[in-house]
């Protein structure tokens, strides 16, 4: 039986849509908020239809040193253009983009995940060093 880490793939965002694009300073003070933005599709567009489309995000953040890591937030998309006339037909369409702000005391890697609804599971991480 396969673990469902084993199911959690990965590339280079760049040239794969599934990935996400983890975007923040580098290097933040200690104690003091920073905005992180996660998206899809950065470079290569992911579609956003009822048929296919990114479910939600989770970040994470695992401090250096530390055994476990800590859930910064998952967020969800629910509206893919769905319609009681049909798909596609809706209003309204959610963007697979979100922003975040934290404060983190120690250097660390954030982690996050997204979940599209025909390829699965997809991670990407960035470390962030602290002044």
């Amino acid at each position: 039986m396969k673990k469902l880490s084993e199911h959690v793939q990965s590339a280079d965002w760049k040239s794969e849509k599934h990935v996400p694009v983890i975007e923040c300073a580098d290097r933040v003070s200690a104690g003091e908020a920073f905005d992180i933005k996660v998206s899809l599709g950065k470079e290569v567009a992911h579609p956003n239809t009822t048929e296919h489309h990114i479910r939600w995000i989770k970040l994470f953040f695992y401090p250096d040193g530390a055994k476990y890591s800590y859930d910064v937030g998952s967020f969800e998309f629910n509206a893919h253009g769905e319609a009681a006339s049909g798909p596609n037909e809706g209003p309204v369409y959610t963007n697979h983009q979100v922003t975040a702000s934290l404060k983190i005391t120690t250097p660390g890697v954030l982690h996050a995940m997204s979940y599209c609804n025909i390829h699965g599971l997809w991670e990407s991480s960035k470390a962030v060093q602290v002044a």
